[in-house]
């Protein structure tokens, strides 16, 4: 049986939509495993039911993440808040860090991750080297170097691949139990995995739109790594 692997959703408001691009489902299925999605809902029950229901996890990306989550007031460049996204997601990645299911999370769902840990974020970064490509997004766009031993470099088999890059949010101060596993060049954090979790992996690219054997191996590790739970 395939594994049933949550994704949250976005909710786009103005249009009563909830959703996600294909390219979730596609790497998901191709890994393996079956992706459903997870409407956003600020009902602790359903979000159990979600617990429950799915043999591991996928946060999304989307718009930005309050910052009122780790305590601070939204700068100007902060964009896209969607507060019942925010309280969801925030909800279930607290449950989910305290057991034992896969997480991953994928550019904003990296930086809930982290949020929910009690971590912090940027909210705007500032440095020399772009991360907000303007390329197709499939295309790698700069180099990330992936610390070696940790669970990421073991998935990958690699100290530094290539990657896109669609954000201008990262992880600040990681949260309790986080660490940070991969960094670009200009030092901005580009992944981050749990220390007392079997497999929690934050990347802050979107390797779902990516061709390369890296992007698949990091599916196909969940996907293994739900078989556990989905028999």
């Amino acid at each position: 049986m395939r594994p049933i692997i949550g994704i949250t959703g976005n909710f786009l408001e103005d249009e009563n939509l909830i959703g996600v691009r294909k390219y979730y489902l596609d790497a998901v299925f191709n890994a393996g495993g079956l992706g459903i999605i997870l409407p956003p809902v600020a009902d602790e029950v359903v979000v159990n039911n979600y617990i429950n229901i799915c043999h591991g996890f996928i946060f999304s990306g989307g718009g930005d993440l309050n910052p009122f989550y780790w305590g601070e007031e939204a700068l100007p460049a902060v964009r896209r808040i969607n507060p019942l996204r925010d309280r969801f997601e925030m909800m279930l990645a607290v449950r989910l860090l305290g057991g034992n299911k896969p997480v991953l999370g994928i550019c904003r769902g990296c930086q809930v991750l982290n949020v929910a840990a009690g971590g912090s974020l940027i909210q705007d970064i500032s440095t020399s080297l772009s991360h907000e490509q303007n390329a197709p997004c499939y295309y790698p766009f700069h180099d990330i170097f992936i610390e070696k031993g940790s669970i990421l470099h073991r998935i990958l088999g690699a100290e530094k691949i290539r990657v896109n890059s669609f954000h201008h949010q990262a992880v600040d101060k990681p949260g309790a139990n986080i660490k940070i596993t991969a960094r670009a060049a200009d030092g901005i954090a580009e992944a981050l995995e749990s220390q007392d979790h079997p497999f929690v992996i934050g990347v802050q690219w979107h390797p779902e739109c990516m061709e390369d054997k890296y992007s698949f191996y990091l599916f196909r590790s969940l996907v293994s790594s739900c078989l556990k739970y989905s028999c």
